[in-house]
């Protein structure tokens, strides 16, 4: 009778409270693939890809049909690619992201993830390549995505790494100007980035992962509000029990076909990635919590103690429900994904600076946000180092997704389609962060990094 009851509560989260499997991730090690001949090199990649992922697909869609959960994307997480293009005597990374989204068709997946570097303590020769590779690889791939890690609380801030990043993403949304520089929608910059994230577009798959491994990325925010909508006016630690209790069941489902992907492919089950991650579609999205907590609108104060609680709650649920939950786990507040971000930005509520305060207590950062295209490559880095610095600080991952749309200045929208959704361009500071950025360097660790 309790096996029925639940199964009959995963039925109607699915059908009326818009339960998901947001993502199964493949994560495959390509350290085999290194190769002194960069051709040789990618052709390795590209058959161990298409070899390990072939079937991912059919066995996705088919346990969607079974169960009838619904698994949204199925995606590939590699080795950062600048680990292994490093060892070529290429001087240009182009053609691995050209071969990465070749095999990502090829077996039929939304993103593959991996063209990646980490710089948190300085460059490698393959790093810098990389680097100065995205804005291109990104203009001429349609599903490859990318990330760069530039701090930890072990190493400090690479500020060398955030003014170059800068410079970066104002390269890539000129290059893909045409699709309102959509091309840094697939980029992230990180501090603390973890080995594990199914997520896009900062997947990549950790040099001390398997050689292959699932990971699965449950979502669920209409859940959340659609539970919380039984304690109305009750004290907030009836919220925060409320929270826990749903997402225990979700992360019981997610564990069901993280497990059931894995035996049907033979590939090990990593992690389940309990992260609330919005969409643009009615009645799945985090803001639209707060509201059902008390607070007005998203960005009213109390907002970043109610992500604070929410975040919390999440992660007490899923471990209590699972001995594998990972990756980054909690409530991601990206504003294209989220029509309740979108509408709280586009009525004056939430602002690029309340934005910046609630990432203390989220699960990423600054995520999907549109700026004016003009906006200065040196304020994009104070951005970004000031992500960093929370990340740092506070010992936890934090990111920065920003996309300064070319021609389109406050006012405008930004039209990115699908699960990216839209966005409002919102206003930043017009005060110049040159002087700072432009010092180079590295910013030392925090004192309580120091743990040995």
């Amino acid at each position: 009778m309790k096996r029925q009851k639940n199964v009959l509560e995963t039925i109607h989260m699915i059908d009326k409270e818009k339960l998901d499997i947001r993502t199964i991730t493949m994560g495959i090690s390509l350290m085999d693939c290194i190769d002194g001949d960069g051709e040789k090199a990618r052709q390795k990649i590209y058959d161990k890809i298409t070899r390990y992922a072939e079937n991912l697909v059919k066995v996705g869609n088919q346990i969607e049909t079974e169960y009838g959960i619904p698994i949204i994307n199925k995606r590939i997480s590699v080795t950062p690619i600048s680990l292994i293009a490093g060892a070529s005597s290429d001087t240009d990374y182009v053609a691995y992201a050209r071969i990465l989204d070749k095999a990502a068709r090829e077996v039929g997946v939304n993103f593959i993830g991996g063209f990646s570097a980490l710089v948190q303590k300085g460059f490698a020769k393959g790093d810098r390549i990389l680097i100065d590779s995205i804005p291109q690889a990104l203009s001429e791939t349609e599903r490859v995505c990318s990330s760069v890690n530039l701090a930890s609380s072990k190493a400090g801030i690479n500020l060398d790494a955030v003014a170059q990043m800068g410079k970066i993403i104002k390269e890539t949304a000129v290059l893909t100007k045409d699709n309102d520089s959509i091309g840094c929608a697939k980029l992230v910059v990180f501090a603390n980035a973890v080995d594990d994230n199914p997520f896009m577009a900062g997947a990549f798959h950790g040099v001390g992962e398997p050689e292959a491994v699932i990971n699965v990325g449950v979502s669920g925010p209409g859940t959340v509000k659609r539970a919380l909508e039984k304690v109305k006016g009750q004290p907030i630690q009836e919220v925060s029990e409320n929270i826990k209790k749903t997402a225990f069941k979700i992360t019981r489902a997610g564990q069901l076909v993280g497990n059931e992907v894995s035996r049907r492919l033979d590939v090990p089950f990593g992690i389940l990635d309990l992260s609330l991650a919005p969409t643009p579609e009615v009645g799945d999205s985090v803001a639209r919590i707060f509201e059902e907590i008390g607070l007005g609108a998203a960005g009213a104060h109390g907002t970043t103690a109610a992500l604070a609680l929410l975040n919390d709650a999440v992660k007490k649920g899923g471990i209590m429900a699972s001995s594998s939950v990972g990756g980054l786990s909690g409530a991601f507040i990206p504003v294209s994904e989220d029509e309740g971000m979108i509408s709280a930005v586009q009525n004056g509520a939430l602002t690029f600076d309340k934005l910046e305060a609630m990432t203390s207590v989220c699960s990423v950062g600054l995520d999907m946000i549109a700026i004016p295209g003009d906006t200065p490559d040196t304020t994009i880095s104070g951005m970004i180092a000031d992500e960093a610095a929370i990340g740092v600080i506070n010992n936890k991952t934090t990111a920065v997704r920003v996309i300064p749309v070319q021609g389109k200045d406050v006012g405008d929208t930004a039209e990115f389609g699908g699960l990216l959704g839209y966005a409002p361009i919102l206003p930043v500071s017009k005060f110049s962060s040159a002087d700072f950025i432009n010092r180079g360097g590295r910013i030392p660790a925090p004192i309580h990094s120091f743990k040995n």
